[in-house]
């Protein structure tokens, strides 16, 4: 039996709230921004004047943007578990991120998967790193695509300038994994012989993790891939447009294309669960732009981040429940894991 030397217990729950801090304390800047930049008084006027019917609209096109979400996850994981336990999975893993820091959501969804389909853990989770990649991807794209038709927002290029470039280096890197899969595998043979330690760190990981990628590899399979991701976007900036229409009734497409892609890279920052201010000053920011009211502008943005929440969370919590999971249980495998990597 081992023994945990003293106060070993309490390391693991120290780093993460050392690790925590940051993302609380970006979440918090932006709420105190938003807090003193918006005209409350005429926050509560936009909500009360919005036009509830097309708010109604947008959000059943969440149902259809997640059904797309799925095919898409789907599609990646090369179509090795059914649609239903597919969907559900990315519901309990949008929940898991709205209530767990760190993005746990994407570790919860991998061990639920990996369980509900009896797919190999390391498999399931590099299908997740290239979903993530292809969506920052279209975000840079998004942005780059409206940049010129947008005045002064040189912070804007830089940022998805400098965002572009780091994705193109690690979806080049995944890809050179994949067309190089047995020369990797040699090479970390070998380097065993000489570093034991490297079989525990990932010697049984390896062959699944580059099943996942090898969809990198198959020209047809990959397109389906492409497409189902823009038809994802696609959906989303409706969305937007339907949302910001509700609020704004002479709404360009621009300025839902735009804030589509600036929020898409807000989110990604760290922050705190849900990226609570993270997502709404992402929103008014991008709207301001256009030189529309900041006020009506974080109108716009808590309803879009309610939506999603609300939503994404009645699936997942629905989800976990039929699954029998609970969310303490994942929270903890994945901190666990989490520490393994770290």
């Amino acid at each position: 039996m081992e023994i945990n030397a003293p106060g070993s217990a309490d390391q693991p729950q120290n780093h993460s709230k050392r690790n925590m801090l940051p993302g609380l304390l970006i979440s918090l800047v932006c709420v105190l921004v938003l807090f003193f930049i918006v005209d409350w008084s005429q926050f509560w006027q936009a909500l009360k004047l919005a036009n509830y019917p097309r708010v109604a609209l947008a959000l059943s096109l969440t149902l259809v943007w997640l059904s797309v979400r799925t095919f898409y996850w789907r599609s990646l994981l090369q179509d090795k578990a059914n649609f239903k336990t597919v969907f559900f999975t990315v519901n309990e893993g949008y929940l898991l991120n709205n209530l767990l820091p760190f993005r746990l959501g994407e570790i919860g969804r991998t061990f639920l998967l990996n369980r509900k389909a009896n797919l190999p853990f390391f498999f399931v989770l590099s299908t997740i790193l290239l979903e993530r990649t292809m969506d920052l991807i279209l975000a840079v794209c998004l942005l780059l695509s409206t940049i010129p038709f947008v005045a002064g927002v040189g912070w804007a290029k830089q940022a998805a300038i400098s965002t572009g470039g780091l994705i193109l280096v690690i979806f080049g890197l995944l890809f050179l994994f994949a067309q190089q899969r047995e020369r990797f595998l040699g090479f970390f043979k070998k380097a065993q012989t000489r570093f034991p330690w490297l079989e525990k760190l990932g010697g049984q990981s390896l062959d699944p993790f580059f099943n996942g990628l090898a969809i990198l590899t198959e020209p047809r399979r990959f397109l389906s891939v492409v497409l189902w991701v823009i038809l994802n976007w696609t959906v989303g900036i409706l969305q937007y447009h339907l949302f910001i229409s509700a609020f704004f009734p002479t709404a360009q497409w621009l300025w839902s294309v735009f804030t589509l892609g600036v929020v898409s890279l807000g989110i990604a920052a760290p922050s705190s669960p849900a990226a609570i201010g993270v997502l709404e000053l992402s929103a008014v920011a991008a709207l301001s732009t256009f030189h529309l009211d900041s006020a009506i502008a974080l109108a716009v943005a808590i309803t879009i981040h309610l939506s999603q929440v609300v939503i994404t969370g009645v699936l997942g919590s629905y989800g976990l429940a039929k699954d029998g999971e609970n969310l303490f249980t994942l929270y903890k495998q994945a901190q666990s894991l989490q520490h393994q990597k770290s």
